[in-house]
């Protein structure tokens, strides 16, 4: 019995003398119960929202003249036509009498 008991003391001994030199003690206890295991959760599926699509684009036909310079003289053009038959109409209903005179 005291030779168990001095074999207990010895390890203790030598068991803190070799803890002191690393300066800490690691204990890990393991106790295996059956089915008492974790389990991660399964995963959930989630359905993609379905699908968006954009409408096709539309198809315009480039007709050439897209010229601002174009345009701009196109309407200098009309309003210089527009000027012209206004002063003609004046001077025929002035011509003519009918200017209220």
């Amino acid at each position: 019995m005291k030779r168990t008991i001095l074999g207990v003391v010895l390890g203790a001994a030598a068991l803190a003398a070799s803890s002191a030199a690393f300066a800490h003690v690691d204990l890990a206890v393991g106790v295996n119960l059956p089915g008492a295991a974790y389990a991660p959760a399964e995963p959930v599926y989630v359905a993609p929202p379905p699908a968006a699509y954009a409408p096709p684009p539309v198809a315009v036909a480039w007709r050439g003249d897209d010229d601002w310079r174009a345009r701009q003289w196109r309407e200098h053009e009309w309003r210089e036509h527009e000027r012209r038959e206004h002063q003609w109409r004046e001077r025929e209903w002035h011509d003519n009498g009918r200017w209220g005179n």
